[in-house]
Order: C-alpha cells, then sequence, then structure tokens
C-alpha cells in the first residue's frame, strides 16, 4: 500500500530534511526539527505525492488517504492529550501547504481548525479563557470562509470595522470576550447569507475542506504567477501539513512571530524579526497592529517605545537564540524561523533556508566561509547569478536634494523613482507601456504579484519588515518602502497624502528602500559601487571559473563599465553603431549615395580618422586584452531616411538631390533585410568598406601599443559567413591591409581573422569554415532567428502561447535553445576543432549573459562568453558555477 502520509512529533518524524521532494520544504524541515529534539507541536504531512494524484484523478483523492488521515490524527491526538472532534477536550489543528520551494504568501493557511460552535466552548473552559476562545473562532471562520469557501475578506473586515466604530475601539485587543461572542454570530450569519448554507461545523468536514484548498490553490492565479516568475514545474505539486495548535493569542505571556538568524537586507549576523503578544502569525505579516521588535538593539535602533521580546519574555528569547545557532549549523545556511510562545513555552513552527536580497546573500556566503561552515566553492554556488542584477541598481546621489513627504520602514534596498499608480493592473499596463511606476498600496497581497513585478518599486503604508511587500520585494530585487504610516491613500480620487501634500495618480515620487524615505519628484541617482563581499566572493568565483568573459561594447564609456565589472576583453564590437553621429552619418550617405568606387572611397575615407580614433580609444581602455572587432553588418538602408519630410531635410544637410536620395533608399529597400544584403555580402560587393575598416583598426593598434606599451592583437569579425569562399574573399583584402600598413610602419602586426557563426549553413559546414577562420563567434541571436524561423522582433505575439502550452519551455532569446541552435553550436565546436585545434571559440549574443546558457556553454568547451557590461558580474560567477557543476535551470 502506497505511504500517503507522514507524522512527526515528540522528538521522533517518519520523515527528514533529504524528503523535500516528496513532503515539500516546510513538511520536511519539520520532521528535520523533530528529529533534532526541538519543540515542534504534532503533526503530519500529506506528500506531494497526492496532489499529483489529485489532478491526475481529476480531483479524487487515493482511496487509502482517508485512512491514513484518521490514523495520524489519532496519533497526533495522543501526543497531544486531546482528540480531534472531541466535545471535551478537542484536538485543534492548522492546515498549510508547502511547496518544495519556498513561496511565501502564495499559497493558503487555516489556523484554529477544528473550532464550532460547541468545541469553542470547551476551549473557554480547559484555557479558563472565554475571549481567546472566542477571537480564535471569528479568526478560524474568517480565514476558513476566505481560503475554503471562496469569500471575500472585505464581508468580515467590514462588520469588524461597523463594530469597533460603534463601540469607540481602534484595536482588536481592546474586544472582549462578549464582544468576540457578537462578531462571532454575525460572521456565521454574513456566511449563511452569502452562500444559502451555515458555516460547516463537523470538524471533519472542515479539515477535508482545507486538505481541498490547499491542493485547489496550487492552480490558483497568484500561484500559477509566482511558479512562472520562479521557474517552479507545475508537476511538483504541494504537500498539505497538518498539525496541532499551539496559540500565541491566549494573553499576555504568549505570543507569535518570525524571525530570521542574520539580517536578510544586509546579511549582518543577528537575530533579525518581528513579533506580536496575545496574537496569531498572521498579524505580524498583515500590518494589522505594529510588530515589536525582537532584541533590544533593534528596537533601541528603530527608536520603539515597546517591549522587545528580549526584554519581554526573557527565557522564551533565550531559548529562541539557542534554536537559531542549532539550526544555522545544521542547515549550514541562513534561516527564516516562525514560532509561537504559548503561556511562556516556546514553540517551533517552521525553519526554511531565508530569502535575502543579494547583498545579504553576499554576505552571508563569504561570513559562512570565513566561519568555516562551507568552503569557498559552496560559497560561489550559494548566490543566485540573477540575483547580482540586484546589486547593480541606482541609489539616491548623496548630493541631491531630498524633499521628504514621509519615511516609513526600509523594506528591501535600493532606490527607484516612478509615476504614482495605486493597482496592480495599472502598473502591468504600465510596465507593458515602458513607463516607470511605484506602486502604492496600503499593504500588498498575493494577489499583487504581477503589479509587484512590473513596478519600479513599492511603497505600502501598513506593514512591517517581514510583510508580504517586503518579503516579495526582496526576492525580486525591488526597493520597497513598508509602514509609511503617515499616507493616506484615497482610491475613490486616486490620491495620497502626508504632511499636508497631496499628490495624484501619476505624479512622480521617488523611494529609498535602504532607508525607508519617500520623496517628492524625481531624484539624481548613482550607479554602485562594487566591493568588500562582492570583490571576495567574483575572486573566489574567478578561481574556479575556467571560460573568460568579455563585454559587447564600442563606445568608450561600455568599455569602462565593463572592465570595473571584471570584463576580460571584448567579445563583440558593433561598428555600425560608430556611424549614426553627426559627421559620421553625413559621410556614410555620401557613401552610400556614391555612384562608383571612386565616389565610395572619398566618402569612406572621411570615415577612416573617426573609426581609427575610436578604435585607438578602446584599445587603449582595454590595455592589451583582446578586442573582437566586428566588421561593418547591417543592411545599408538603415542609414538612410525614408519619409519625405526627413529626405528633403537630409539632402539639403548633405547638398544633394532629394530624389536621388530617394531612389537610392527605394533601391536598396528589401523585403526580409534580416537575410538580405547585409553582413560579409556587402564586403563582397564592396571591399572599399572592408579595406577602410581594416586600415583603421591596424593603425589604431599600432597607436594604442606605443600609448600604452601594450601589444594589441585585434580580432577582426567577418559577418553572417555561409560559405568558406566568401570569408577567403574578405579575408584577403583585410591580409593586404595588414601587409600594406605593417610595411608602411615598418613592423609585422599580430592579428586574428574570425567569423560570426549565425546561419544554420555555417554551423554545418564549420569544419570548412576553420580552415581560415582563426575563431569563431557565435552570434546566437541571429543563429536563433534563422535555426526556428523566429522574428526577434515579431515572436513576443505568440511566444506567451508557446510557452503556456509547454511547446518552448523559455523565451529562446532569453535562454538559448540548446536542442536545436545548442546542436548546432555542438555540432560547429566539433568540426571547427576538427579542422584546427587551437581555434578560439565564443559566443557573443543576448545568452552571453543568461546563467542557463552559459552552463551550456561550458559544456560544449567554449572558450569564453560576451555579454553586456552590466551582466559581466553575472556571466563570471554563472561560469564559475557551471565549472563547478551546478545546475543553474529550475531543480528537477
Amino acid at each position: 500500500m502506497t505511504k500517503w502520509v507522514y507524522t512527526f512529533g515528540d522528538g521522533k518524524a517518519e520523515g527528514n530534511s533529504g524528503l523535500k521532494n516528496l513532503l515539500g520544504g516546510k513538511g520536511a524541515n519539520l520532521a528535520e526539527m523533530c528529529n533534532l529534539g526541538l519543540p515542534v507541536p504534532p503533526g503530519f504531512t500529506i506528500s506531494t505525492e497526492v496532489c499529483t494524484a489529485f489532478y491526475e484523478g481529476d480531483r479524487h483523492y487515493p482511496v487509502e488517504l482517508a485512512g491514513q488521515v484518521d490514523a495520524a490524527l489519532k496519533h497526533v491526538g495522543a501526543l497531544a492529550g486531546c482528540a480531534f472532534g472531541d466535545k471535551v477536550n478537542p484536538l485543534l489543528v492548522s492546515v498549510r501547504s508547502g511547496a518544495r520551494a519556498s513561496m511565501p504568501g502564495m499559497m493558503d493557511t487555516v489556523l484554529n481548525l477544528g473550532l464550532n460552535d460547541v468545541t469553542v466552548t470547551a476551549l473557554a473552559k480547559l484555557s479558563n479563557n472565554e475571549r481567546f476562545a472566542y477571537d480564535s473562532y471569528r479568526r478560524f471562520i474568517t480565514m476558513y470562509s476566505n481560503v475554503v469557501l471562496d469569500m471575500e475578506h472585505h464581508n468580515f473586515e467590514d462588520i469588524l470595522e461597523e463594530y469597533k466604530d460603534s463601540k469607540g475601539f481602534v484595536q482588536d485587543t481592546e474586544l472582549q470576550s462578549d464582544d468576540w461572542r457578537h462578531i462571532v454570530e454575525a460572521y456565521k450569519a454574513c456566511v449563511e447569507r452569502e452562500l444559502g448554507k451555515p458555516f460547516p461545523q463537523d470538524p471533519h468536514e472542515q479539515l477535508w475542506g482545507a486538505i481541498g484548498a490547499v491542493f485547489g490553490s496550487w492552480m490558483n492565479a497568484r500561484a500559477i504567477k509566482y511558479r512562472e516568475l520562479h521557474a517552479i514545474p507545475e508537476s511538483w505539486g504541494t504537500a498539505v501539513n497538518v498539525q496541532a495548535m499551539v496559540f500565541g493569542n491566549m494573553g499576555e505571556t504568549s505570543a507569535t512571530g518570525v524571525a530570521f538568524t542574520r539580517n536578510p537586507s544586509t546579511g549582518e549576523k543577528e537575530l533579525y524579526g518581528e513579533f506580536l503578544i496575545n496574537a496569531q502569525g498572521e498579524d505580524v505579516v498583515a500590518g494589522i497592529r505594529t510588530p515589536q521588535d525582537i532584541t533590544e538593539k533593534a528596537r533601541i535602533a528603530a527608536g520603539s517605545t515597546k517591549l522587545s521580546l528580549e526584554a519581554a519574555m526573557p527565557e522564551a528569547y533565550k531559548e529562541l537564540v539557542r534554536i537559531y545557532g542549532l539550526l544555522e549549523k545544521h542547515y549550514r545556511d541562513m534561516q527564516d524561523l516562525e514560532f509561537t510562545i504559548q503561556q511562556g513555552k516556546l514553540w517551533m513552527l517552521q525553519t526554511r533556508n531565508g530569502k535575502r536580497t543579494a547583498k545579504a546573500a553576499l554576505r552571508i556566503a563569504v561570513d559562512f566561509a570565513s566561519e568555516g561552515l562551507i568552503s569557498h566553492d559552496e560559497a560561489v554556488q550559494r548566490i543566485d547569478p540573477a540575483a547580482l542584477d540586484q546589486l547593480l541598481h541606482p541609489t539616491i546621489d548623496p548630493k541631491a536634494t531630498r524633499a521628504v513627504l514621509s519615511t516609513g520602514l526600509p523594506a528591501s534596498p535600493g532606490a527607484a523613482t516612478g509615476a504614482i499608480v495605486f493597482t496592480s493592473e495599472e502598473a502591468e499596463a504600465a510596465a507593458k507601456e515602458k513607463r516607470k511606476v511605484i506602486l502604492v498600496r496600503v499593504e500588498t497581497s498575493p494577489e499583487d504579484i504581477h503589479g509587484m513585478h512590473a513596478a519600479e518599486g513599492i511603497l505600502t503604508t501598513r506593514g512591517g519588515m517581514t510583510s508580504h511587500a517586503a518579503v516579495v520585494a526582496r526576492g525580486m530585487g525591488k526597493p520597497c518602502v513598508s509602514g509609511a504610516g503617515a499616507i493616506r491613500i484615497d482610491m475613490v480620487n486616486g490620491t495620497m497624502s502626508a504632511g499636508g501634500k497631496v499628490l495624484k495618480r501619476g505624479d512622480f515620487i521617488t523611494i529609498d528602500g535602504s532607508n525607508g524615505q519617500v520623496l517628492l519628484g524625481e531624484i539624481a541617482m548613482l550607479q554602485p559601487e562594487l566591493s568588500g563581499e562582492f570583490g571576495t566572493l567574483m575572486a573566489w568565483a574567478d578561481a574556479s571559473r575556467r571560460m573568460k568573459i568579455r563585454t559587447n561594447a564600442e563606445t568608450p564609456l561600455d568599455a569602462r563599465t565593463a572592465v570595473k565589472f571584471g570584463a576580460e576583453g571584448i567579445g563583440l564590437c558593433r561598428t555600425e553603431h560608430m556611424f549614426f553621429d553627426g559627421e559620421r552619418i553625413i559621410a556614410m550617405r555620401e557613401m552610400i549615395l556614391a555612384d562608383d568606387e571612386k565616389g565610395r572611397r572619398a566618402a569612406l575615407a572621411k570615415l577612416l580618422p573617426m573609426q581609427r580614433s575610436d578604435f585607438i580609444e578602446l584599445f587603449e581602455i582595454m590595455k592589451g586584452l583582446p578586442v573582437t572587432i566586428r566588421l561593418l553588418d547591417p543592411p545599408l538602408h538603415e542609414f538612410l531616411p525614408h519619409e519625405p519630410k526627413e529626405i528633403q531635410e537630409v539632402a539639403e544637410a548633405m547638398g544633394a538631390s532629394p530624389e536621388k536620395l530617394r531612389l537610392r533608399a527605394l533601391e536598396l529597400k528589401e523585403s526580409n533585410p534580416m537575410l538580405g544584403f547585409r553582413g560579409c555580402r556587402l564586403a563582397v560587393a564592396y571591399p572599399e568598406i572592408a579595406e577602410m575598416q581594416a586600415r583603421a583598426i591596424f593603425e589604431a593598434a599600432i597607436e594604442a601599443g606605443k600609448k600604452t606599451g601594450a601589444i594589441v592583437t585585434p580580432e577582426i569579425m567577418v559577418p553572417l559567413v555561409m560559405t568558406k569562399a566568401e570569408l577567403d574573399l574578405v579575408k584577403a583584402r583585410i591580409d593586404a591591409m595588414a601587409k600594406k600598413v605593417g610595411e608602411e610602419h615598418g613592423m609585422t602586426l599580430p592579428y586574428q581573422v574570425g567569423t560570426m557563426i549565425e546561419l544554420p549553413r555555417a554551423a554545418i559546414r564549420a569544419g570548412d569554415i576553420a580552415k581560415s577562420a582563426e575563431f569563431f563567434s557565435f552570434g546566437t541571436n541571429d543563429l536563433t532567428q534563422t535555426t526556428l524561423g523566429i522574428s526577434r522582433d515579431d515572436a513576443g505575439s505568440f511566444l506567451g502561447s508557446y510557452k503556456a502550452r509547454g511547446i518552448l519551455a523559455d523565451d529562446p532569446f532569453a535562454t538559448l535553445d540548446q536542442d536545436g541552435v545548442g546542436e548546432l553550436v555542438k555540432l560547429a565546436v566539433e568540426r571547427g576543432r576538427a579542422s584546427r585545434a587551437d581555434i578560439k571559440l565564443g559566443i557573443c549574443g543576448e545568452h552571453g549573459g543568461d546563467p542557463a546558457s552559459i552552463a551550456f556553454c561550458e559544456t560544449v568547451g567554449l572558450d569564453y562568453v560576451s555579454c553586456s557590461p552590466f551582466r559581466v558580474p553575472i556571466a563570471r560567477l554563472a561560469a564559475a558555477q557551471a565549472a563547478l557543476g551546478k545546475v543553474t535551470k529550475a531543480e528537477g
């Protein structure tokens, strides 16, 4: 018989942390904490295999499941000294989800399950606390009605707020037992009125309803969106954790809280978190009451007058510190803990590897290695390369004037500027229009995931440092300010106000997630400096890395930026980008309009000193590092105007005939320019273009070599080659120019000539082409287009449907299609090396900065990857992880 249910409690468990795929992260860690002898309320986990069977069986459970759940309930009841459904001594349980990958706020939770009109009186008698019993019952009705019965929260919030207003209450803690009795009756009446049937009283019906809701929530919209954003497969499913309740709302000796064993924003080694006295778990993250600090140090830093846990409950605090130290050593990682204190006794409800910012991840990895808990290589593998993007966001210029509107909590670091929007739908719509916005909410919920993803930053008026907004924003690398309580939001009129100022939808604000400030208007930003732990970890990564990391750059700014980030050369300099400015575009157009070779050469002579100057500067910045320069690639019509008004203006500026300009543009126009008269085809038809560029390169190499004292060995790349004959024709012109320039300067010039592999035929004929090419650079942008028959500019209209239907796992222009394009790359590598053993191989498409694609490049043995300057740190780390054998795709 298949085992579907696994119990834990009283220092023993049927599972352990190694069974994460079966029990989910939460269930596996609850079992592990039990095995470690920590105080964990007893419970059981329904495995992820049930979720899979549930959906495969048309939402029916395996036949043996009910019997196994009943047996587990009896086992838990025996450990807890009570019985599920008992009218005198009832076992109450929580029902929580738990996928193998942490999905904070994505799945639904029910607490206090088992309460009804009878058991609530038993709970009041057992606890000698009627207020606590009815408070727990109203919470259960709210959660169960929302999660299982699909009623909106506001049905219950409205009842509670109206009652509090009628009594003059502000805080929920002011309500006494009779008040909660009244609220319970009002809630039940609301359920019956809305659904046409009474709130369920049978504890077993309640339990199976909650279990079904957890499995059902695996396929709700926000869970699907979260999985899509974090590459979590649908097939993993979720487990269900049923656990005996412990209560943080039993009075002043009870509390509930969340804590990180290190600061998740900075990585500092300190117990960091929040708690509330006389509360249940959802109160801490919901922002209904302002949470209290765990430590005295944090309380003092925050300027809070409320007692810290350290001061309010010193024994429980001491036990929490002991447990956090034990768990960090055991898991060898920063932990995110949930705990409840019931009448002075600490209970652990969860531990998991805590989510953290990239800045914190770096510090934690380096510190753990320095503390001897992990090796340098493990530290390198701990960091998600894509998360380094968080460190590359701008910060506010310290010299900028700050007009502070309000101050909240610094929930997620970094700064962002944007127009105010009040809904996630507005944020998503703005992102599609390339408008930058700040999502402003009273508080966020899992339904806001798409808006948070679309916004530059998030501002909430409620919630603490561990609220939904804070946790999700940190995971996304978005700046966030939470709990800015002085701000008032008027959703009806679309305004926010604070300090006597009223801002409307569309007005600009800036948020500083590092100090919690909300600022008026757009503020000047500074680019980040990478040092400290970043430098340490990158040094460890570089020591493990085999592939070199180059950059795609043709401007001095890009080249300098890339060198600062650790680039080891230029893998792609697109020379056409140098022709679009001022005098250059005029000379370029003169060349295109010329009637013969003599006229073309005269125009090219004007471009020569400009090209030479460009290359000198790049060579000087690179100081002897390799620089790959691609000869002119795009079709010539891209340099010409096409609209009548523009043609007239350009003709006048050039002193040319508008009609001649119009006819030449018409003559060069192509039906499919991507496959037209471009690349090496230009150099074959107009060899004088390649000759001018080659002269500029060689003369610049000589000049830069003299200035820097470093030998410059330029790599000249011929684009869009499909045959060896094409390459030979162009290479002959380059070789002749090298000889000529060398003779003029009395020296022999070092250089290499290679090609871009961006056509399937070139990949197939790589063995032949390698007889002439000294290097290959895979232009995977065009190779993807020509292999898949998909235009990169037009793919957006259908790629979403292809991904949704499982035809393509990823956007092939973001992550390399390894089965198709990757096979061609592999083939070209094998055939190229067979012809020329020392051929240099690299990649210079957008995939050069994608971690999964970089891992592929390592497996096929490329020598380098080249990417945009700000992706260089990501590529360095991803290449190190690939060399160490880390899987960069979603687990499983």
